[in-house]
């Protein structure tokens, strides 16, 4: 399927910080956003600021920001253990 270079790509993602904790969230440009978790910037979620590093462990491409908040809130009401599953390379 190709993509309109004027619509914005959205991308639900999770992160695995430095204390071993999960965070989600989304974005349209995936890098930046994670560098922004690891300090690049002011713009960095405060929960990540004191767990840093962060490593992305997972990423799931949507077609829209409404799809993308859809799929974040049922990532985010996941167990631990299917969050973790969900981030498994070989699932």
């Amino acid at each position: 399927m190709a993509t309109d270079p004027g619509v914005a790509t959205w991308c639900v993602y999770m992160l695995q910080c430095a204390d071993g904790s999960l965070y989600t969230g989304i974005t349209t440009d995936l890098i930046r956003r994670v560098a922004e978790h690891n300090g690049e910037g002011d713009a960095g979620a405060r929960y990540t600021r004191s767990r840093r590093p962060v490593k992305l462990v997972y990423q799931e491409t949507v077609v829209n920001r409404a799809e993308a908040a859809r799929r974040e809130a049922v990532i985010k009401r996941l167990s631990r253990v299917h969050k973790l599953a969900l981030c498994a390379p070989d699932r």
